[in-house]
């Protein structure tokens, strides 16, 4: 879905993001770019509409301010190293140890790809915005109560996967940035799911209308020979009591002219609702070895407080800005060479 527009956004988010801008108020060429990013992002086609823009244009303002609010609120990043590991909670929450880290970091690809780039070759630092999911799991496990091993004592155990380097970069500013155009262009994704069930739903009643119509029109024609009048097919009533219910559906939907118009309000609602598609909170862990849930006034207890990021579709992720020195990481691992090690 190419367009005229498709070579905007990089030097759109590069400017309207971490210049000094204020919330709310941005120049009116950038807003103008903002409203052609939504537009490619989702259906193109859109452009056809006349007063497009106009429909858009608060919207798409309202996404950009809830965009800045939500990277502004990351914290500065955390030295995700050894000395880092040992003096941050966090990091050792999110890892089991400082050599895990560092081996997930250094087989991440998008941190690969940057410092393999010419931006990133003998970068002494980099900035990223981790993320990890989070998962509670009710187990059994021993406790010391006194003096006294407890077995079998209920225990909530937490624990956190599928850790992930989103915009690493050369500067923290570029990092951000880059994070404000992500989250933009997540909205845009959220916006085209919702987009995408509607023309499924509407193909769907399509189909479905069409086969009654041509089961109607068999019946009239009197097209069944082995079906006695005790058969169990559907007779024309019900058919057509079908078809009139389907046809209700695709009415509601609105006519095929009107598509377009329901893309674009699916598309303003979302970016209107911005604060309700993306959005993060602050979440408070008092943990214990292992990762255990414990009580605050535990000797062992750790209180760590990290921020999730959600999405409308029910996703979640703890995040936390990392600044990484890629000299401290370990070489990649080449599984092809360690493979023909073994041929």
């Amino acid at each position: 879905m190419g367009s005229k527009h498709s070579g905007c956004p990089v030097r759109l988010f590069q400017s309207i993001f971490g210049r000094g801008e204020t919330v709310g108020r941005y120049p009116e060429t950038l807003i103008e770019q903002a409203i052609e990013r939504a537009v490619d992002g989702t259906d193109p086609r859109l452009r056809l509409l006349p007063g497009y823009r106009k429909r858009l244009r608060e919207p798409v303002i309202h996404a950009i301010d809830q965009v800045v609010a939500l990277v502004d609120a990351i914290s500065a990043p955390v030295p995700a190293g050894v000395e880092g590991y040992r003096s941050d909670v966090r990091l050792a929450a999110l890892f089991a140890s400082a050599e895990e880290m560092l081996r997930v970091f250094s087989r991440d690809k998008a941190l690969s790809e940057l410092l393999a780039s010419k931006d990133g070759v003998g970068a002494e630092r980099v900035s990223a915005l981790l993320l990890a999911r989070r998962e509670e799991k009710h187990i059994l496990g021993m406790d010391l109560v006194g003096e006294q091993v407890r077995r079998d004592v209920a225990q909530v155990s937490v624990s956190f996967s599928g850790h992930l380097l989103l915009e690493p970069r050369t500067s923290d500013e570029d990092a951000r940035r880059f994070l404000k155009r992500r989250a933009f262009d997540h909205l845009l994704t959220l916006a085209l799911g919702q987009i995408t069930e509607a023309r499924v739903e509407r193909e769907d009643l399509k189909r479905q209308r069409d086969l009654l119509q041509r089961q109607l029109r068999a019946l009239g024609r009197g097209a069944r020979i082995f079906e006695g009048p005790e058969s169990s097919q559907p007779d024309e009533s019900s058919l057509q009591s079908e078809l009139d219910a389907v046809s209700l559906q695709l009415r509601e939907l609105g006519a095929d002219e009107g598509v377009l118009k329901s893309h674009l309000e699916i598309l303003c609602e979302r970016l209107g609702e911005a604060e309700r598609q993306l959005w993060s909170d602050e979440i408070s862990l008092c943990l214990g070895p292992l990762n255990i849930r414990c009580d605050p006034d535990n000797p062992s207890a750790r209180q760590i407080v990290l921020r999730e990021l959600h999405n409308a579709r029910g996703a979640a992720a703890v995040m936390l800005p990392i600044a990484i020195t890629p000299r401290e990481l370990p070489p990649r691992q080449d599984f092809v060479t360690e493979a023909q090690r073994y041929l």
